[in-house]
């Protein structure tokens, strides 16, 4: 089975098609915080840039990025924070 980080760069990929990805395992940040479950693979950064987002607003490039995400966040995974950004931003 992939870690949660791989599936998330999988997922993001393949919406994306992003010039830049990265994604961050911050769960040892919030060992013992709310959120927290044990498994080391609760909360996450992603950075990335896309030229999907061209145009986008900043909500509108979270809202389709939770959205691709699907039953990642909330439901797998506590929290994911997102910078998002077209390119030459």
């Amino acid at each position: 089975m992939a870690s949660m980080q791989t599936e998330i760069e999988n997922r993001l990929t393949e919406a994306f098609a992003p010039t830049r990805l990265e994604v961050i395992n911050d769960s040892a940040k919030h060992h013992g915080h709310a959120g927290d479950d044990g498994s080391g693979e609760s909360h996450f950064t992603v950075a990335m840039e896309s030229a999907a987002f061209e145009g986008v607003s900043r909500l509108q490039r979270q809202r389709r990025v939770i959205a691709a995400l699907g039953d990642i966040v909330g439901e797998r995974v506590h929290a994911v924070a997102i910078k998002a950004s077209a390119p030459g931003e």
